[in-house]
């Protein structure tokens, strides 16, 4: 007897019991009804147990669960029995937040597709809300848990807050559904949450991405000097100009003046979508003495990728991860102090400003301006028309000379025009 296959299954419409082999059938009622059934003999009887609809259930997910009742065969256990009494129901003390979340997210998981949804549910949870009230009944979580929950976050990585917060509403609105607990949602933005914390709107254009405290800069560059590729260098030069991982990635030979030492970069490829220009210290004059023999051309990316195409972000990132150990133990070697989130290329600058603010003196203007912030008071826009070009110069090269400070042969001679 041949055994089923996916495709066979999805195209079966004709009513009837078709075998799969092990006492394992699918039972055809119509082409949108159909069910997993085994049959199985116990103490000289014959018994038929559900195993689930199908897509809910495919048929490899079918083949197991037969397995799973034919191993309780085996040892004289009725599975059907034995699913009844796991199925009994738990005293409510038992329906703790993280029982309720998993009764959720394992409901919700055929629905959810993608993977990585899931795993940043689960992520998110494990990370923020379980420490707090994993293991509280779900009936007795209050809004002082969840703000205890969200407080530390709200300001410093608003987007995974407001997702956070969502998920907690959802694993509570769920609960209740059950009939887990009778209270009113202590999650809840609107009337709840929405009269103690400012709203994400307000906040988000200062989004937090995971940065590496500015003390810790030059033990981290004496690290990447070790590593090698494209991504080493991409990263290097991003943390030396202070700019977006993407402007960097995206630089041609065409914007880099050598001579001037200025990079300009073209209003289409900024964020505010204005030209803007970034004096070059000797630090990231060197990086680019480094790429000058993969130069093919005024059009030519700086960091090329494959087929000379801009090296992809993927690089840069997977070089961080990389001095991370790959998540191959449970420290995180670089790492944000706030969040304990290990660092990402955009972090860097966030690092920067810190620097400007903690370890110079120079004006906040002009650490807005190397990071290309725009200017939150319209008016005063529009009458700075200067970029402080010249004026940024020695503190970028401060800034490189901090970052290399720890360095010893690899470190490019500092320069000390205008510093």
């Amino acid at each position: 007897m041949s055994k089923l296959t996916a495709i066979a299954v999805k195209s079966m419409t004709r009513p009837g019991r078709y075998a799969d082999g092990n006492g394992l059938y699918l039972h055809v009622r119509s082409a949108d009804r159909k069910n997993w059934v085994l049959r199985f003999m116990l103490m000289g009887r014959s018994r038929d147990m559900g195993l689930g609809s199908y897509p809910d259930i495919s048929l490899a997910a079918a083949r197991i669960k037969a397995l799973e009742a034919k191993g309780l065969i085996r040892e004289g256990i009725d599975p059907i029995e034995a699913r009844r009494v796991n199925q009994s129901p738990e005293p409510q003390s038992a329906k703790t937040f993280r029982y309720a979340a998993k009764a959720l997210i394992e409901d919700k998981r055929p629905g959810w597709r993608n993977e990585k949804h899931i795993a940043q549910w689960v992520s998110t949870l494990e990370r923020f809300a379980y420490p707090t009230i994993g293991d509280i009944p779900v009936q007795d979580v209050t809004i002082d848990h969840v703000l205890r929950i969200l407080r530390p976050i709200w300001h410093q990585i608003p987007e995974t807050a407001s997702r956070l917060r969502g998920r907690i509403e959802n694993v509570m609105d769920s609960a209740y559904a059950r009939g887990w607990c009778t209270q009113e949602n202590p999650a809840r933005w609107k009337g709840r949450i929405s009269t103690i914390l400012p709203s994400q709107s307000s906040i988000r254009n200062v989004e937090h991405y995971p940065s590496l405290p500015w003390k810790r800069i030059p033990d981290f560059l004496t690290e990447l000097s070790k590593r090698e590729g494209m991504g080493r260098w991409a990263l290097l030069f991003a943390i030396l100009t202070a700019a977006r991982s993407g402007e960097v990635r995206g630089a041609t030979w065409a914007e880099m003046n050598l001579h001037s030492r200025v990079w300009t970069i073209p209003g289409a490829r900024m964020k505010a979508k204005r030209p803007h220009r970034v004096p070059l210290s000797s630090h990231a004059m060197a990086v680019l003495g480094m790429m000058v023999p993969c130069q093919n051309g005024p059009d030519s990316c700086v960091f090329p990728g494959r087929r000379g195409k801009p090296i992809s972000l993927m690089a840069m990132t997977m070089m961080l991860r990389r001095m991370n150990g790959m998540g191959t133990d449970d420290v995180i070697h670089w790492k944000d102090d706030i969040t304990g989130e290990p660092i990402v290329p955009h972090g860097f600058r966030s690092t920067f400003r810190d620097w400007a603010a903690e370890q110079t003196n120079y004006p906040r203007e002009m650490a807005e301006a190397a990071l290309a912030h725009e200017k939150d008071n319209k008016v005063e826009a529009a009458y700075a028309r200067s970029d402080l070009l010249e004026r940024r110069r020695p503190m970028m090269q401060e800034w490189g000379n901090w970052c290399f400070s720890r360095m010893l042969g690899d470190c490019p001679a500092d320069d000390k025009e205008g510093s």
